[in-house]
Parts: structure tokens; C-alpha cells; sequence
């Protein structure tokens, strides 16, 4: 048996489970935020139990600290070396990393370099092993790439149209993300139902604050919805999407927008959040539709829209499609959602669904369709935590 901890760093926050390998029980799970800012705050939950302590944690080397001395004082550990790994969440990989892999000196100046491409996660991920690897010297490092799982998509399909050069001189290319969730909902279907994902064509739909879909032929992506980065493809929360790009040139030289003002406006203040102008969070948008705003109406209607015509290009490109998976906390949680997206697929795909389940479904995994459907429809919670101990606890034997 053995402890291994997956952790996930954004630039204020850190969350982690521990989980005992290879029975992948959750010992415990919780999450540092507003790491550097005022208020942060420190949540431990173990056995059903939520501990919130609210703390000055000014790094993430403190948070790090704060980890290990909960896990202490909760005996879930009595030895630093019961922690056998520690599985790293790493959104930008660049063309560099196409699986799993233990840190060195070469894998860390990679990721490094690539911070450019994700300047938000890039650098807290690598404060944070640095940090780990500092007061945890015996447990072995994995870096899990969020874009490694895409790599398998074809040279014209990564490839922008803009100079050719672009590509190789500056790295200029399509990389997608969400992968660590995208390979774990394509495996899952493969246990559930008992068949293999080497001989299917699968799309799935991580559909969140941050949302993507990707195309999966034969257990391999061969397309995904974001880009560059995570303001590529579909509308999310507070992220564009895809867009004329002369609707931003028009636009900056309107409001006489430096480049990293236009950005902020891209990343933060777009998508449900900008349409809306109430929020970024789908629930609070649905109670404003409840209470007949228009704009909130307008923000969820584009939101379906995007995923429709994105499931749709999908399926023409696979040619038929064995199943579709809905994950994520939009996905997962809001059934109107779910109906609304399937009812626009519905004809088209010719899908047969079930839609009293889908109306009782929250947060639970579930089949949608009906067994006569062509397609096989479900609702699997992501676990992208489990995915990183997976491919950590690999590594380690």
C-alpha cells in the first residue's frame, strides 16, 4: 500500500486528495485558497467531516506546510515517508510531454519555459513542487499534463492557419486542455460498460466554468475544442471562446486597449459572466432566467448553442458516434442544461433518450439513453485527482 497525494495549484489556491494506492481509497482531501491575498482560508474534509480555518497562508510554500501538519494532526500520516508520491495537475505541456513523467532538472526548465502559454498555472505548479520537494526529499515528483492526452491530434489539425513559421519559432499551435479529465471519462465509459475504447469513437464533454469537448477515435483524441490556450473554443464562464478575430482589433482600437487589457477583458470577463453581466457561475445565471432577465436567458442559450454546433461537427468528423459522456459541474449538476443540449442533438444524431433520469440526475453517474439508442449517452463525474494518483502510483513501482 501506498500514500500518494494529487494536487492541483492555480496561482492563489492548492487543492489536494491523498489517496491510499492501489485501492485508490480518499483518505482525505482539501484545499488552501486565496494563497498571497487577504481572507485565505484552509479546508481539510475527512471522514464526512469539513474543517475550514481561515489563516494568513502567504505562499505556497506555507500552504504546502499547512498540508502536512493537517495530515498530521489528523493521524492520517505518521511519517513523512508514508507519502510515497505526489502527482502534479500541469495544465501547458507544450509538444514536449505526451504521458506522465517523473521530474527532473530537464522536465522542470520545460515546464518553465512553457509558462508562457499558461502564465496563471504554469508557475504556481512549479512553486508548489518545488515546494513539496522541499519538505517531502523521499517522495517521487509526477508531472500529469492536461495536454498530453491531445497529442495524438493530426498535424492539420493543430495547426493554425497564420505563417507557417509561426509554428515552429514560436510554438505556435493548438494544444487543448482538460485532458487528464477527457482520458479518464473515455476509460470510464470503457468500465462501465464493459466494452473497449480501442474500437469506439467517443465524444466528451467537460462542461464547466471552464469547458471543452473532445473527439476520441479508437482511444485516442483526435480533436478538442481549445486551443493555444483555455480562452479557445467553447464559451465558458468568463472566457470568450472562439470569435472573429477582427472583432478584437476592432475593439481595441475602439477603446485604445493595450494587448494585456484586451486579454483581461477575454479571460475574465467574457462568456456567461460578460453576456449576462450578473455572473460567471451557471446557477446564478439560471435563478436570473427564472426571474425573466433576458441577458441571462441569452448567455445560457449561446452557451448550449456552441456545445451543439461543436458535438455536432464532432460526429461528422468521427462518422458515428459510439458514446457521449457529460462531465463537469455544469455537466454533472444542471439537468436543464443536460436536456436542453440533448434535445438540440437529438434529432440530428438521432439519439433515444431517457429524459426522467436525466431530470434525476445530480452529480451521480448515470446512463441517459435509452438501450435502443445508437449512441450511448451517460453522466460520469470526473475524477481527475484519481487520474493523477493513477498515473503517479504507475510510476512509482
Amino acid at each position: 500500500m501506498s500514500k500518494v497525494l494529487s494536487v492541483n495549484a492555480g496561482s492563489s489556491s492548492l487543492k489536494f486528495q491523498l489517496f491510499d494506492m492501489p485501492t485508490e481509497t480518499v483518505l482525505c482531501q482539501g484545499h488552501a485558497e486565496r494563497i498571497g491575498l487577504a481572507n485565505s482560508f484552509f479546508t481539510l474534509r475527512l471522514n464526512g467531516n469539513k474543517n475550514h480555518q481561515e489563516m494568513i497562508i502567504n505562499n505556497h510554500f506555507e500552504a504546502v506546510k499547512i498540508v502536512i501538519k493537517a495530515l498530521y494532526d489528523s493521524n492520517i500520516i505518521s511519517s513523512l515517508d508514508e507519502i510515497k508520491g505526489i502527482g502534479h495537475r500541469i495544465v501547458q505541456g507544450g509538444y514536449y510531454f505526451s504521458s506522465p513523467t517523473i521530474v527532473d532538472d530537464d522536465v522542470l526548465e520545460k515546464v518553465d519555459e512553457l509558462a508562457i502559454l499558461a502564465p496563471l498555472h504554469n508557475p504556481a505548479h512549479i512553486v508548489c513542487y518545488k515546494a513539496f520537494k522541499e519538505i517531502l526529499p523521499n517522495a517521487t515528483n509526477v508531472f500529469v499534463f492536461d495536454t498530453a492526452f491531445h497529442q495524438t491530434i493530426k498535424e492539420d489539425n493543430y495547426t493554425f492557419p497564420l505563417p507557417y513559421k509561426w509554428r515552429d519559432e514560436y510554438k505556435l499551435r493548438k494544444y487543448g486542455a482538460h485532458g487528464i479529465s477527457h482520458e479518464y471519462l473515455a476509460l470510464r465509459y470503457g468500465e462501465i460498460s464493459h466494452k473497449d475504447i480501442k474500437k469506439l469513437n467517443i465524444i466528451t464533454a467537460h462542461l464547466g466554468n471552464g469547458a471543452s469537448i473532445s473527439a476520441i477515435k479508437n482511444g485516442e483524441c483526435i480533436a478538442t475544442s481549445m486551443g493555444l490556450t483555455p480562452l479557445g473554443g467553447l464559451m465558458m464562464g468568463t472566457r470568450c471562446g472562439d470569435l472573429d478575430p477582427s472583432a478584437i482589433l476592432y475593439m481595441m482600437d475602439k477603446l485604445s486597449l493595450k494587448p494585456n487589457e484586451m486579454s483581461y477583458i477575454l479571460n475574465k470577463e467574457s462568456g456567461f459572466y460578460g453576456i449576462s453581466e450578473i455572473s460567471s457561475d451557471a446557477r446564478d445565471v439560471d435563478k436570473a432566467i427564472l426571474k425573466g432577465n433576458r441577458q441571462a436567458k441569452l448567455s445560457r442559450d449561446m452557451f448550449i448553442n456552441h456545445i451543439i454546433e461543436m458535438i455536432g461537427s464532432y460526429y461528422m468528423k468521427l462518422g458515428h458516434v459510439d458514446a457521449l459522456i457529460i462531465a463537469g459541474g455544469i455537466g454533472e449538476n444542471n439537468k436543464d442544461c443536460r436536456k436542453d443540449i440533448l434535445k438540440g442533438l437529438e434529432e440530428g444524431m438521432g439519439l433515444l433518450i431517457n429524459y426522467d433520469i436525466n431530470d434525476k440526475t445530480h452529480g451521480n453517474e448515470a446512463k441517459l439513453s435509452l438501450d435502443s439508442s445508437k449512441t450511448d449517452i451517460y453522466v460520469i463525474p470526473t475524477k481527475e485527482e484519481l487520474a493523477i494518483a493513477r498515473a503517479t502510483y504507475k510510476l512509482l513501482r
